[in-house]
């Protein structure tokens, strides 16, 4: 007999998210997510911005004072951090979250000059030191963001717990990013629409998925329009300006995190972006302003 496939809906990383997994019942399915919930709750305490204490807030509040010491996995993802700022040309970098205070993407206003000027030196990953277990922001006001990986880390934590579970059949999505943890009860792939970058109601490609990971990056998840131009919030820590060659990337990898890091690398590269995915060997789908698509 094959199971039925159960979901379970929750909320995390001011996203809507889900767990799709086959059980013999609600019960057990509820039973075997907990534990992935769970690490994504764990996750996102330790590392959102927003909370006091957590161990990314309190290396921004010793910011030019002192180094914060972090445990072997804070600093794992500070390694992985500094080798994607490398493979992406400095474009990727987690101390660009401070240039978020000149963006408001609710109000929708262009920053005032001198605003981003006054932020830009706060920006740069080369001027976070490593001392031993510790970490020090070697100037007062700057900041890390760990938004630009960790919902795909979370995604991949999760996934990891469920599959440790003997879970073979579902997957995890967080927001949209997913990782697929092996195909329907029936044997057949799952069929996962891509986000139609101009149209909340339409998909514009859909991609069978058994196994692998599935990350999405684009311009129409916090945007604003001002004389008739579209300011996203992917923010180039270069200029502190939004990126405007891409309407979305999608890259499809065995992990959450390199699918997500990938595709937002390309966002940022603006035109050299295609030259980057296609080096990377991963399967992607990636759609301009023009709204041309490519892929591989």
């Amino acid at each position: 007999m094959v199971n039925p496939v159960y979901t379970i809906d929750f909320q995390a990383m001011a996203s809507r998210c889900e767990i799709r997994l086959a059980a013999a019942n609600g019960a057990e399915a509820r039973a075997l997510a907990e534990p992935a919930l769970e690490e994504v709750r764990r996750i996102e305490a330790k590392y959102s911005r927003y909370r006091p204490d957590s161990i990314v807030s309190r290396i921004n509040a010793a910011a030019g004072l002192a180094p914060v010491d972090c445990d072997d996995e804070t600093l794992a993802l500070l390694e992985y951090a500094d080798a994607v700022h490398c493979s992406s040309g400095g474009r990727f970098d987690i101390t660009s979250g401070v240039l978020r205070k000149a963006w408001d993407f609710r109000l929708g206003a262009v920053p005032a000059a001198g605003t981003l000027e006054r932020l830009l030196p706060l920006v740069g990953w080369q001027q976070v030191r490593r001392e031993g277990a510790g970490v020090l922001l070697t100037r007062v006001g700057m900041e890390l963001d760990f938004g630009g990986f960790g919902k795909e880390y979370a995604v991949d934590r999760a996934a990891e717990i469920l599959i440790a579970q003997g879970v073979q059949h579902g997957y995890v999505n967080l927001g949209g990013d997913m990782r697929f943890l092996g195909p329907r009860p029936d044997g057949a792939e799952w069929s996962i629409g891509i986000q139609h970058p101009r149209d909340v109601r339409a998909t514009i490609a859909s991609v069978p998925f058994s196994r692998g990971a599935l990350a999405t990056s684009g311009d129409y998840e916090r945007f604003f329009e001002a004389d008739g131009r579209r300011y996203c919030h992917i923010l180039d820590p270069h200029s502190g300006m939004p990126v405007s060659y891409w309407r979305s990337v999608s890259v499809v990898s065995p992990m959450a995190i390199a699918a997500g890091s990938c595709s937002t690398t390309a966002m940022l590269l603006e035109r050299d972006g295609l030259d980057f995915l296609e080096q990377s060997g991963l399967s992607y789908l990636a759609i301009d302003q023009d709204g041309r698509i490519f892929r591989r």
